[in-house]
Order: C-alpha cells, then sequence, then structure tokens
C-alpha cells in the first residue's frame, strides 16, 4: 500500500473531521477511500493558474467544491479591492454553464464578493461564457467570473476570471491575483456573506433581461442580407447553454432549424456522449444521424459554455467532418467575401501560433494584416483592446485551431452563438450558388494550397503524469532541430519570441514552411501535439503527417 506523507494525512483528517466542512463532504471522505485515491485528493492545492481553476469535482483540495471557490473568489476579490479601491462599486458580473454544481458555485462566489462589499451581477439562469464577457462590458463592471470546464467531461468543473474589459485575465494580472489566492492558508477564515442580506444591501442583483436582449442585438449586427436562408440545418446544445441564444438568433433571421431532442436539455451528466466536446466525432453523431434522415445540409454543435462549435456538412458521398481550422479558414474567407467595401489597411485577423497558416495566407493574399497570439483566446482578445486603445487595426476576426471564433467587437472571448450564425449563412450563401461547404473548401484548397492540421492529445494524470510531461518537454528541447528530418527552426517561446508573452511551447518549423507545435495544456494533464502539413495533394500531406506523428508518438509513449 502505498505511504501517504505526514502533511496529506492531516489536510485529510481536519477535512473529514472538521465541523467547517459540511456533512455531504465528510461524508464523501469518510467512505472507504484507497492510500491513491487520499493522495489524488490532497497531495497539492488544485492550482490556480492562468487559466482560473479547472479540476474534477469532489472533496479535497485537488478537486473542485465550494471551498476551493470560496478561496478563489477571496483571493481575487482581495485583488479587486487593492486594484480598485472606492471603484469596486461597479461590481462583478458572474455566470455559469450546465454543468453540475455549477449553479452552487456561482452563488458561492457571488456572496464571497458580498461579504467584501464588491457587487454582483448574476445570471438567473445558465448562460454562454461569451455573453458573461459581453455583460461586463455592457454593465462597465470591474470584471467577471465564468462557472465552467467548457468541454471537458462530466466529472469537471471550472472557474474562469475576467477584466473590466471582458477578456480572461492576461499573464500579469493572473500571476497577481494567484498570488492573493496562495496567501490565504486557512478556508476557515473565508467570510460568507447570506444571500437574503446580500440583496437587501444591493451587492447582489439579477442581470437583467435587457442585457440579454443586447448581446442577442449585437450577435445580429453580423449578419448579412444573403437572399434566401435555403441551408436545413440540425442544431444540438450537447445538453448546455447554446439551446437558448443560437436557437433565438437563429428563428429571428428566419433559419429552418432541427434540434435534436435527446440533447436540448441542460444536463451536467452529459448522458448521451462520453465528453460534450464537439470537437469529437461521437459527441455529434446523434446529430449526424438525423441529419442525415432529414437529408439536411449541416449539423452544428456547441460545447456546454456555447464558446466553441464543431459542423458537419451533408454531402452526396456522405457526412463530411470539419476541423476548427477548416472551418476558420471558411469563416475568414467569407468575413472578407462579404466586407469588402469595409475592409482597409488596418483589417486585421488575429490567430493562434498553433493554428494552421490556411485563414492567414488568404488574409494576407486579399490585404489583411495578419497577427500571431499565443495559444488562448485572452490573448486574441488583448489585441483587440489594443486595436481600441492605440487605433492601430481594425478586427475582422479572430479565431484558433480549437473550434473557437469571434466576429464582432462584442465580446473578448470566443463565441459560438455567432460562429454558429455565420455558418448557417455560409451554408446558405453557397447553396444559393449550388455549393456545399465542402466545395468550398476545395475550392480554396485549390486556389492556395492543401494544407493538413491535426491535433494529438496525450492525457498523464496523477503525480506521475506531472513528472512525464516535464520529461517530455525536456526531451523536445534537447533534441531540437535533430528532432526529425528537414528541420530549419525551433521557436521555444519559454525564452520570449517577438512581443509575446513567455509560454511553455516548443514550435518546430521545417524547410517547406510545415510546423509542428508543442504544449502541455494550461487546464487539463494533458499534453498536446499540433502539426500542420501543406502538400500537392490530401494523401501527398498524409503521408509526411504519418511519419511525423510516428516519430512523436515514439517519444511520448517511450
Amino acid at each position: 500500500m502505498k505511504q501517504l506523507s505526514q502533511k496529506i494525512i492531516d489536510t485529510y483528517n481536519l477535512w473529514r473531521t472538521s465541523e467547517y466542512f459540511d456533512k455531504q463532504t465528510r461524508d464523501e471522505l469518510n467512505a472507504p477511500l484507497t492510500n491513491e485515491e487520499i493522495e489524488d485528493r490532497f497531495y497539492t492545492d488544485l492550482e490556480f493558474g492562468t487559466g482560473g481553476l479547472r479540476g474534477v469535482m469532489g472533496a479535497g483540495t485537488n478537486r473542485m467544491n465550494k471551498y476551493i471557490i470560496r478561496k478563489a473568489t477571496q483571493g481575487f476579490a482581495s485583488y479587486l479591492l487593492d486594484k480598485y479601491g472606492k471603484d469596486v462599486k461597479r461590481g462583478v458580473a458572474i455566470g455559469y454553464d450546465s454543468r453540475n454544481n455549477s449553479d452552487t458555485f456561482v452563488k458561492e462566489a457571488a456572496l464571497v464578493m458580498a461579504q467584501n462589499g464588491i457587487p454582483t451581477y448574476l445570471y438567473k439562469e445558465l448562460m454562454p461564457t461569451p455573453t458573461l464577457s459581453f455583460t461586463v462590458r455592457e454593465l462597465g463592471c470591474i470584471g467577471g467570473i465564468v462557472v465552467t470546464a467548457s468541454h471537458n467531461p462530466k466529472e469537471y468543473n471550472g472557474y474562469k476570471v475576467y477584466d473590466e474589459a471582458g477578456c480572461q485575465v492576461l499573464i500579469e494580472d493572473a500571476n497577481a491575483i494567484i498570488s492573493y489566492v496562495n496567501a490565504i492558508t486557512d478556508l476557515a477564515s473565508i467570510k460568507v456573506a447570506s444571500e437574503d442580506e446580500a440583496r437587501a444591501n444591493g451587492l447582489l442583483m439579477d442581470v437583467s433581461d435587457e442585457v440579454y436582449e443586447s448581446f442577442i442585438a449585437n450577435v445580429k449586427k453580423q449578419a448579412h442580407d444573403i437572399g434566401e436562408k435555403s441551408a436545413k440545418i440540425v442544431y444540438t446544445p450537447l445538453h448546455g447553454t447554446g439551446n437558448k441564444p443560437v436557437r433565438r438568433v437563429l428563428s429571428d433571421l428566419g433559419y429552418d432549424v432541427v434540434i435534436v431532442k435527446e440533447q436540448e436539455v441542460k444536463d451536467g451528466n452529459f448522458p448521451t456522449v462520453n465528453s460534450p466536446n464537439p470537437e469529437n466525432a461521437e459527441a455529434l453523431s446523434l446529430g449526424i444521424k438525423l441529419c442525415e434522415e432529414l437529408n439536411a445540409d449541416l449539423i452544428l454543435g456547441t460545447d456546454p459554455d456555447c464558446d466553441r462549435v464543431g459542423i458537419a456538412v451533408n454531402t452526396k458521398d456522405g457526412m463530411k467532418l470539419f476541423t476548427g481550422n477548416q472551418v476558420g479558414a471558411l469563416l475568414v474567407d467569407y468575413c472578407i467575401k462579404m466586407n469588402k467595401s469595409s475592409l482597409n489597411e488596418k483589417s486585421t485577423v488575429i490567430k493562434t501560433i498553433v493554428t494552421s497558416e490556411l485563414g492567414a495566407i488568404i488574409a494576407k493574399q486579399n490585404g489583411l494584416k495578419v497577427i500571431e497570439t499565443l495559444t488562448g483566446f485572452k490573448f486574441i482578445g488583448d489585441k483587440m483592446n489594443q486595436f481600441d486603445k492605440y487605433k492601430n487595426g481594425e478586427f475582422v476576426i479572430g479565431y484558433e485551431e480549437s473550434y473557437g471564433y469571434l466576429v464582432g467587437n462584442h465580446a473578448r472571448d470566443k463565441d459560438a452563438v455567432v460562429a454558429s450564425m455565420l455558418i448557417c449563412e455560409m451554408a446558405s450563401y453557397y447553396k444559393n450558388q449550388g455549393k456545399t461547404l465542402v466545395d468550398v473548401m476545395e475550392d480554396i484548397y485549390n486556389k492556395y494550397g492543401y494544407f493538413l492540421d491535426k491535433l494529438d492529445s496525450y492525457t498523464l494524470k496523477g503525480i506521475d503524469g506531472i513528472e512525464r510531461i516535464k520529461a517530455i518537454m525536456k526531451e523536445m528541447r534537447e533534441k531540437g532541430k535533430s528532432l526529425m528530418e528537414g528541420i530549419a527552426q525551433v521557436n521555444d517561446y519559454t525564452v520570449g519570441i517577438g512581443d509575446l508573452p513567455k509560454a511553455d511551447v516548443l514550435k518546430f518549423v521545417f524547410e517547406d514552411s510545415s510546423w509542428i507545435a508543442i504544449r502541455p495544456s494550461g487546464t487539463e494533464p494533458k499534453i498536446k501535439v499540433y502539426y500542420s502539413v501543406k502538400g500537392e495533394s490530401k494523401d501527398d500531406a498524409q503521408k509526411v503527417l504519418s511519419a511525423r506523428q510516428a516519430i512523436i508518438n515514439s517519444i511520448i509513449n517511450a
């Protein structure tokens, strides 16, 4: 049996016996647990990183629960009080998705803020993450909180923090918040206001319906007059927050939409999928089946917090799943085409360093500027804020390979509501010309070259997993150009590249401009490998991709 450290034993015993922790928590920890299970729950504190919190729900310091939410919120509140002083009266907006315990966690966060004298605006119902970003901006708040674990499996939940621009906090501010959170060593010292007192004192308020209506109106501003809305759409919210706003926008604009009934109702257990991730074909399988039965044009699915959207298109050869890079390239091409008259020398497309070059090539060949950021939409949002401040650019579209897109200035985070609307608009626009989105994608490849992009994720859990991820990154750095034949340049972002912040990312650039990027996930126990290959044909690119994947697999699985 694995031996536990005295620190783990002491913390475990405190949590399972102290009256500060509720009966449900104590009962969970007093149930039979192996030493391995106890260690995993208590070997560390769930880290509040630059992306906030994300972890498996349950009792323990290394789990998502209301006590960890209180600690994170108290740290955030202390940071806000020191930074804004009396200006904290502008308040904090808080939203949540359909995950289990999300409604409980946001109430805990709101009441900790209230105890600190900081007003909170809380949505009365679950809402997409981009709606929260919009709300912070609309109400002039000093910050925001979203409780969500995005597209992770049902066991997970998370907590993301936003700045006064509606953007996830950047590295410098995140590190400051982390220092406040880490300074809290006694959970029992955190005070929580009563809901009745908080409401009576104006420290807990509901977000008004007018704010939601304003969000919908701003999304619809990005629509174009394309004539007949001819595309027949199947939509699944994957038991999440997209059900209300996505269907509302598409209905208002006159689209023919059929819902996947089995996945319509919010449900944090996500009973119809292994993981509510629209990047995975399995998550869209019910929608694909319905799309085929109805002979609809496409299926689109949004993740639980509705900031990502995946699609599959119906063709004469069957259903065709699209990657995030392909949808991004389609949207770049379409936005340029539909907004030609308003584009100028400041018009800019923003993408991440692990996103395919195809969209960038389309933009550049049409006279637009392209900016690259680190992985994470907060860096795209930051560039948008710089455009507002310095008037040195005009935002056209921002996107990343992980199915996240934003068109419009209403938010500073990826928005699957506006992306879903534009995908349906594209499908109708091209259907009116006798084309599917697959046909349009082939036209783009023929014009700009064939790009094959792939993401491989390797899950490595627990203490051993963390050490293995560190060892893999160390080995990759040591190999450098010798990793495989044809590498012309190795970009190590830990030392800083250009004006980008430092990050644990390695990018191997080949002589033909293909590349491989490797990074640990900031929110999950994973190491991610991104491949981008340009070839004369799909078969040509696939051969190169397979050979490179084999080399990387041999290292990671050694």
